[in-house]
């Protein structure tokens, strides 16, 4: 498969890529997750206001459901979920219709950016959760105005931040392959969006430090890396069309970087391509989850 010989959609990645994160987030913070939202539900006699931003099409919704965070139906739900591209959220939309009747699910298509200025937003929250997101904008700018949206005593849950290691195998070239390598975080660290900088290729190790300054308390933290390879000779569920997707991202950052050769960098694309076909390529990616309260 070449990056010609497929369409290649994000809200398909996004689905594609749900059994990666599943395996990938990291249980010890999931379980202080779980601790934490068990006694907001246990104190409250309000719903439990639930915000998540960057929700793409909708898997942290299903993925918080099948693995149980919120007791129901005694402690109601409201989950607001907002993601600025609407293919993403139309999907969520038929994805979801229906999933819990004890749970109200607010989908709207919504820049974050704009959304933390809404006044009606100030203060709303219990649990704001950031799913693959933080990583992708200007921690120091846009953490202080998350926090505004949560009540004192919030819970906060941060995951698959990426944190500066991509890994590729079997070797073709262990220079090139390194070169590549740093020419792809070096996109991440130059990135600009809307004026702004919008990536960290260390973002999970920065986040120590930026959630300290914004005010976050982070009670737990750990790594929560992508790891996909064949099992028994084939690619588990869509995630042969995952890494098809992020070798076609690396083609499109990197197709005109002045550090590689434009045939010999096309070659590798082609191959790294044909080890998928061949369920020979192994793809590991390095990220940190975090789970807090703020005051």
């Amino acid at each position: 498969m070449s990056d010609t010989a497929v369409e290649y959609t994000f809200p398909r990645y996004l689905s594609a890529k749900r059994t990666v994160d599943d395996r990938a987030l990291n249980h010890a913070v999931w379980q202080t997750l779980a601790r934490l939202v068990a006694g907001q539900q246990a104190t409250t006699r309000n719903r439990l206001e639930v915000l998540e931003i960057g929700a793409g099409i909708g898997t942290m919704v299903e993925r918080v459901l099948a693995w149980k965070l919120f007791a129901g139906p005694q402690n109601a739900v409201t989950y607001t979920a907002i993601d600025r591209e609407t293919s993403n959220v139309e999907v969520a939309r038929r994805t979801l219709h229906g999933v819990a009747d004890w749970m109200e699910l607010r989908l709207d298509a919504a820049d974050v950016f704009e959304f933390v200025e809404r006044p009606e937003a100030q203060g709303q929250y219990d649990l704001l959760i950031a799913h693959a997101f933080l990583d992708l904008v200007d921690m120091s700018r846009v953490l202080p105005k998350l926090k505004r949206l949560l009540r004192p005593g919030g819970v906060f849950y941060f995951t698959i931040n990426f944190d500066g290691v991509t890994t590729i195998q079997p070797e073709l070239d262990p220079l090139l392959d390194a070169r590549i390598e740093f020419a792809y975080h070096q996109t991440m660290d130059e990135r600009v969006t809307d004026g702004y900088p919008s990536g960290d290729s260390r973002s999970g190790r920065h986040l120590f430090g930026h959630l300290r300054e914004a005010g976050f308390h982070i009670l737990a933290a750990g790594s929560s890396d992508w790891v996909v390879h064949p099992v028994a000779g084939a690619y588990l569920a869509d995630e042969a069309y995952f890494l098809h997707f992020i070798v076609h991202t690396l083609h499109g950052a990197l197709a005109t970087h002045p550090a590689l050769e434009g045939r010999q960098f096309e070659d590798w694309i082609g191959e790294r391509h044909a080890q998928i076909d061949r369920s020979d390529l192994v793809y590991i990616a390095h990220q940190i989850d975090f789970c807090g309260t703020v005051e």
